[in-house]
């Protein structure tokens, strides 16, 4: 009750109602954002695995994907309530019983595979 009205009273003062869809760990997602080089500005997707989601229901939430190019891991690290997040699609809901999904850093290959959550 008391993080529901803290989360309800934060969103009107930051002004940020709450845009982007809900995931949790496990999903893979495609994170659309801008990035600004010199005087230009475009758009940059980021597709991979939601490894955490870190201060949930604060202003400072943040969350963690990891995504895996051939032989090499990138993790970033996305704050929620930054203009700079255009939007966030969920591609895949998975099924794990995690909170925090460090394990999957010591992972390659198939054993890093999260099942997918199926839907009625």
């Amino acid at each position: 009750m008391s993080t529901e009205l803290l989360r309800i009273v934060e969103e009107e003062y930051s002004g940020i109602k709450a845009k982007h869809p809900l995931f949790s760990p496990g999903d893979t997602i495609n994170v659309h954002y801008k990035i600004k080089e010199g005087n230009k500005e475009r758009v940059q997707q980021f597709q991979g695995t939601v490894l955490t989601i870190n201060n949930k229901n604060t202003n400072g939430e943040s969350f963690t994907v990891r995504k895996v190019s051939g032989d090499i891991a990138v993790e970033r690290i996305f704050p929620i309530l930054t203009p700079n997040i255009e939007k966030i699609e969920v591609l895949r809901r998975g099924k794990v019983r995690r909170a925090k999904l460090y394990y999957l850093r010591g992972r390659k290959g198939k054993a890093a595979r999260i099942k997918e959550k199926l839907s009625r």
